[in-house]
């Protein structure tokens, strides 16, 4: 179970970051909103984000294309953001595979559409070998 409290505490300050904004906008507004004010609050917290961060695809060492992600924290978690007015399950398996593909170790999915901010934490499947 060591797996799933990876990170705890900066995840802990991503997700309080992420209720400050979604308290002060509510639901309604596009996602580069979110994504602008949350960047602000963790740069406020000293946290060291990136992005609209593109990294490369690769499959046996060919290069296949590049993805984009809407930050990456502290170089080990990975924050997509939504702004939906209900989440599709085609999302947990983006940040899975991302985490996987990319070696990231959290990912965290964060929806700002509802009435209340929705967010669901991810854990790279490969902790889940070595247990």
């Amino acid at each position: 179970m060591i797996h799933s409290l990876l990170h705890q505490d900066l995840t802990g300050k991503i997700i309080g970051c992420a209720m400050q904004v979604h308290n002060y906008f509510g639901s309604g507004f596009p996602e580069i909103v979110y994504e602008r004010t949350i960047l602000i609050e963790l740069k406020e917290q000293h946290i060291l984000v990136e992005s609209q961060l593109w990294k490369d695809i690769y499959y046996k060492e060919l290069f296949i294309g590049k993805r984009k992600f809407d930050a990456l924290v502290e170089k080990k978690i990975l924050v997509e953001l939504k702004a939906l007015p209900f989440m599709d399950t085609k999302w947990n398996m983006q940040i899975l595979n991302y985490l996987k593909v990319f070696d990231i170790d959290v990912g965290l999915l964060l929806n700002f559409g509802g009435a209340s901010l929705q967010f669901k934490r991810f854990v790279n499947p490969k902790f889940f070998k070595l247990a």
